[in-house]
């Protein structure tokens, strides 16, 4: 029987790791592939501490700093979770089954991808799915905003404020955003919608990316291109314990990140905290609330 199991390895499970184990509780980590999103940002210097690095030097450094805690890890997905009296049951996709009083998730959110040529190759090199993350290094650049919601209307204007020109793709005639955003988007001088338009292929030479040809034959040249189509939490390891969740389908948690369900607690992007600012500081925050606050439930018994 664990104190803790932490379900997943992404840039908030380093921190939940080292609280925990530095409270003295005997920690599980179930893991698949460390970093994610961050491990694949080309650069990043959003970082406390952190002037200017690849994403992968960030984990490299998260996985050392958390090893010398002495956790027990396995490398392996987690299929289900489920609740009993006292504890819960978390089995994995390889059939190990583990139990643990607590449990802390933080499974990551699904891209929707565009899937056109060349984007899966050149993720990181000249494609994106967050403007926040990687806008800064193409600043005074032409870039491309693929979608028409929230999400592309806010980073389109993020970037106007900072690229030289912002290219704003959109399939309809019209916009799914909110009409405050679409109006804001309209006075900017240095955004080009272009509508009843998709994206169809990157296209690169060895120097980077040239421009992306469109559906009608168009060519749009530009240095970058940002994907902002929604994403979508992944939180089925506990579908079957039917957390409370929002209109995005995000885990809705308290100001000590436990979820609906007694003693399981989640952080990082599929939670309502942080604004739902997907950015690693917030993350690596949550996680170590989390921990703290499992430790004081234990503590309560």
């Amino acid at each position: 029987m664990y104190d803790l199991i932490i379900i997943w390895a992404w840039s908030a499970w380093y921190p939940a790791w080292m609280y925990a184990s530095r409270y003295k509780l005997k920690n599980l980590i179930i893991w698949a592939q460390p970093g994610w999103a961050l491990a694949t940002s080309h650069k990043v210097e959003n970082y406390p501490g952190t002037i200017s690095a690849p994403g992968k030097e960030i984990m490299d450094n998260f996985r050392q700093h958390a090893e010398i805690s002495w956790s027990e890890i396995v490398q392996d997905t987690v299929k289900e979770v489920n609740k009993l009296d006292n504890s819960f049951q978390v089995i994995t996709h390889s059939w190990k089954e583990f139990s643990s009083k607590k449990v802390i998730i933080a499974t990551w959110n699904n891209h929707r991808h565009l899937w056109v040529k060349w984007e899966n190759e050149f993720l990181g090199k000249w494609v994106s799915y967050c403007a926040t993350c990687d806008g800064m290094f193409f600043k005074w650049r032409d870039v491309i905003i693929a979608w028409g919601w929230n999400t592309a209307l806010t980073e389109a204007l993020y970037l106007a404020d900072i690229c030289s020109k912002v290219y704003l793709v959109h399939r309809r005639d019209t916009f799914r955003a909110e009409d405050s955003w679409v109006e804001q988007v309209k006075k900017r001088d240095n955004i080009e919608m272009i509508l009843n338009e998709e994206v169809k292929e990157i296209v690169w030479d060895i120097l980077g990316m040239t421009w992306v040809k469109l559906k009608s034959g168009k060519e749009v040249k530009a240095d970058w291109i940002f994907i902002a189509v929604w994403t979508i939490p992944n939180t089925k390891p506990i579908e079957n314990l039917n957390p409370k969740k929002d209109e995005e389908w995000c885990l809705v948690v308290d100001a000590r990140q436990q979820t609906s369900i007694t003693w399981l607690y989640a952080a990082w992007d599929v939670t309502t905290n942080s604004n739902k600012f997907k950015q690693t500081i917030m993350s690596a925050a949550e996680w170590c609330l989390a921990a703290d606050s499992v430790h004081e439930d234990l503590l309560k018994g």
